[in-house]
């Protein structure tokens, strides 16, 4: 049995800049882009959240839940964005049991049903998500697969 610890950035909140800068280490988004999002649910301006697995307070896995995660379909809202796993921890359920504790959280909230956007096919499905539709990038002529979380 793991002993990691989840959180989200409301439960501690001084991680805010060391949550930004590991996002923006993994997906390259600017760092500023994820600490305005932090920043706006940390002021309860929005209650899509961020969510983190801490092991020895090292951040090892996280997501965060915005609005729309750069694709063309403005309707479908919210989206859960930046998943990612440290490669050394991956295979042992750290991403799954974000993924629920996120949707769990937006639910209690009554925010329901939520999206994500991914080119993987197989990992999601094990958490609950459906394959819902194709949706283009926002920028790019690229179409990737939406899921949905009810």
């Amino acid at each position: 049995m793991d002993n990691y610890e989840y959180v989200t950035l409301r439960d501690r909140h001084e991680l805010k800049p060391a949550a930004a800068a590991w996002f923006h280490l993994k997906w390259g988004v600017p760092e500023e882009a994820y600490l305005k999002c932090m920043e706006a649910y940390l002021a309860r301006d929005i209650e899509y959240g961020w969510y983190l697995c801490l092991d020895g307070g090292r951040i090892v896995g996280g997501l965060g839940v915005i609005e729309n995660d750069f694709h063309s379909r403005k309707d479908l809202s919210p989206n859960v964005c930046a998943v990612y796993t440290e490669e050394e921890y991956r295979g042992r359920g750290i991403a799954g049991r974000l993924l629920n504790m996120a949707a769990d959280d937006l639910r209690s909230k009554g925010i329901t049903p939520i999206y994500l956007v991914t080119d993987h096919t197989g990992f999601y499905e094990r958490y609950g998500w459906e394959f819902l539709c194709m949706v283009r990038s926002e920028d790019k002529p690229e179409i990737t697969r939406m899921y949905i979380r009810r």
